[in-house]
C-alpha cells in the first residue's frame, strides 16, 4: 500500500496500472483506496465540468442567435451567422458524444443547464453588447432543443 501511495506521486501511469491489476485479481486489501477514491471523484467532476463548459458556449450562441442574429443580418447583408452556426454544431456534436460515452450524465442535464445558464447569459451579453436583461432569467430551451442538431431559436 505504501509503495502504491508513493507511485501515485511519482509515476501515476504505473500507479493506475497496478491498481487495475489488483482489482482484476481481487486483491482489494492492497489497493491504494484513498487515492483511488480521489481519482474516481475527480473523474465525475471533470465530466460535469466538461458538460457545463460546452453548455455555456452552446447556450450563449443560441441566445446570440435568438436575440442578435436578425439585427446583424438586417444591418449587414453579408452576415449569415456562419461562425455561430459552426460553433453550435460543434458544441452539440461534442455534447452528444459525451452523453453517448457517459449516459449517466443525461440525468444531470437539468442541473448542469441551470448552472451553466447564468454564465451563458453573461457571455452572450458581453459578446453582443446587449443588456443581460435582454435575455430570459432562466433557460427557455428544452433539453431536446438544446441537443437537436436542427434547432435554431426564432429571432426575438
Amino acid at each position: 500500500m505504501i509503495e502504491l501511495a508513493h507511485l501515485y506521486d511519482t509515476n501515476y501511469t504505473e500507479w493506475a496500472k497496478r491498481n487495475a491489476e489488483l482489482l482484476k485479481v481481487g486483491s482489494f486489501a492492497q489497493i491504494d483506496i484513498p487515492h483511488l477514491i480521489d481519482e474516481l471523484s475527480d473523474m465525475g467532476k471533470a465530466e460535469f465540468n466538461e458538460l457545463e463548459s460546452r453548455l455555456i458556449i452552446l447556450l450563449a450562441h443560441l441566445l446570440k442567435w435568438q436575440f442578435q442574429y436578425q439585427q446583424l443580418s438586417d444591418k449587414w447583408k453579408e452576415f449569415d451567422g456562419r461562425s455561430w452556426r459552426y460553433t453550435i454544431i460543434e458544441q452539440r456534436l461534442r455534447l452528444n458524444r459525451r452523453l453517448r460515452k457517459s449516459p449517466g450524465l443525461k440525468s444531470q442535464l437539468p442541473q448542469v443547464i441551470e448552472a451553466a445558464y447564468d454564465d451563458a447569459v453573461y457571455l452572450a451579453a458581453k459578446e453582443t453588447q446587449l443588456s443581460k436583461d435582454t435575455f430570459p432569467r432562466s433557460c427557455s430551451y428544452l433539453i431536446s432543443e438544446i441537443l437537436d442538431e436542427d434547432f435554431y431559436p426564432i429571432s426575438a
